[in-house]
């Protein structure tokens, strides 16, 4: 891979982001030169320069269940953090200040899994937050309890239910099926239990059905999705990011 010649004017939205490009490859990182309170609108996701993409690649954003953009601008180097101060919210096609707001100097980064279903080319996240999930291979290889407290686009969450109801009806089958075999085995041995004795599917609940969308209407995942304590907030990450990882880097290339 090779870094990206933007085919963009430069700075493209000079009043509220400074791109600081580094040495060493895959380390752009940018910083924020606004003051936004909470979930005020940093920038909008205009077409021009926005353009639909054929096919995701490593530098689309997924804005729909089989729909992907192309930024064409600074936007692109805008960095993962597991406490991001950015929400990029598809549905809108606006940019936001995190629950904390933005300041300047604030790195501007998102969390990738909230726009990306599957990423091509999973990376280990560095960015040093306390919450840091690890492994980002987008929100399809991610339990509810890592995307406890994180805002998330109707799509993923979407299809986060999908999943975990797919998986909940599996298990319940499962169970049903095992709960029934017991029932004949106790039964033919002249045990007397009764069927309705043995709850099937006991341990399979709404909760693990619904744990995926147990969102709350801003697009925040709550805690009735998993336990885990999430922290607000976006401290300092380390280098890996899209650029590090070469996923979705906005400036590399295959």
């Amino acid at each position: 891979m090779s870094p990206i010649k933007p085919h963009w004017a430069q700075p493209s939205h000079p009043h509220v982001q400074e791109v600081i490009v580094n040495e060493a490859a895959f380390t752009t990182k940018s910083i924020s030169k606004t003051t936004l309170p909470p979930f005020g609108l940093f920038a909008k996701m205009d077409f021009p320069p926005c353009t639909v993409a054929p096919e995701a690649t490593y530098a689309t954003v997924q804005t729909g269940r089989d729909s992907h953009l192309d930024l064409n601008s600074d936007l692109l180097y805008i960095n993962h953090s597991c406490e991001p101060s950015l929400i990029f919210d598809t549905a809108s096609f606006t940019i936001t200040a995190g629950p904390k707001g933005l300041k300047p100097g604030d790195e501007l980064t998102f969390f990738y899994p909230s726009t990306e279903w599957y990423m091509a080319q999973p990376f280990t996240c560095l960015c040093g937050t306390p919450t840091c999930r690890g492994r980002i291979a987008g929100a399809r290889d991610m339990t509810p309890t890592q995307l406890e407290g994180l805002w998330l686009n109707r799509h993923i969450r979407d299809l986060l239910e999908e999943r975990d109801g797919a998986a909940a009806a599996a298990a319940g089958g499962a169970a049903a099926g095992g709960a029934g075999q017991v029932n004949g085995q106790v039964n033919g041995h002249g045990h007397g239990l009764k069927g309705g004795s043995i709850k099937v599917g006991g341990g399979v609940s709404g909760t693990t059905a619904g744990a995926g969308a147990a969102v709350g209407g801003s697009g925040y995942v709550t805690a009735n999705s998993a336990s885990a304590d999430v922290s607000a907030g976006a401290q300092r990450r380390g280098p890996t990011s899209r650029e590090l990882s070469g996923e979705m880097g906005g400036d590399t290339s295959v």
